[in-house]
Parts: C-alpha cells; structure tokens; sequence
C-alpha cells in the first residue's frame, strides 16, 4: 500500500498537533472528558485522517474534498481552543495555537498548490 501522506508536511505537523492536544486535554477537569476533552480529540485527529484518507483516494478533486474537511476540523479546534482559554482550563495555548496556525497555513498552501495545477 502505498503511503504518500506520510510525506506531506501539513500531514506530518498535523500528527504533531494531535500529541499536543492529548496532551493538553489530559489536564482537563474530568468533568470535561465527554465534552470539550472529546470534541478536541476528534477535532485534531480529523486533521491528518482527512489528509491521509484524500492522498489515498484517486484524483485531484477528492484530495482537495478531504483538505477541505481537514481545514473546517482545525477551524473547530481553534475555536475549541479559544473556549478553553475563556474557561481558564490552560494559562498559555499559544503553543498549540501557533501549531495549529502552521498546519492551517501548510494545508491550505497544499490546496493552492494543487488548484494552480488544474
């Protein structure tokens, strides 16, 4: 099978921002575990399986589907992000946040790039 995802950045900085998000909700209160824990979970994991799962699929207009549901899953982190600094559940996100800047930033340089191709 072969694995070309593993050799595009935005999926690789994407795995990446998934180890600090386990991390981070890890501190969450356990109140928290079937809600925001979960939701930013899911949210960061979707990240790099949609990149994964649209490099696999046959053509140009399914990658950039699957980078679009990438995209709209970091948007939601990011907004899960800024809920968990109102809550006062993390001092300091600015780490993750400007991970989570780089792998929008990669993702969508990707789906410029292979829209300049068409």
């Amino acid at each position: 099978m072969k694995r070309g995802h593993k050799d595009l950045r935005a999926w690789q900085t994407a795995m990446l921002l998934v180890e600090d998000v386990y991390r981070l909700t890890s501190t969450f209160p356990k109140d928290e575990l079937f809600g925001l824990t979960s939701q930013m979970r899911r949210a960061a994991v979707s990240a790099p399986s949609n990149i994964a799962e649209g490099s696999a699929r046959s053509g140009t207009k399914e990658l950039l589907y699957f980078l679009g549901v990438a995209t709209g899953s970091l948007a939601e982190l990011d907004t899960q992000l800024d809920l968990v600094h109102r809550l006062k559940y993390c001092a300091d996100t600015s780490p993750i946040q400007s991970r989570l800047d780089e792998v929008s930033a990669l993702t969508l340089a990707l789906m410029k790039s292979l829209k300049d191709k068409e």
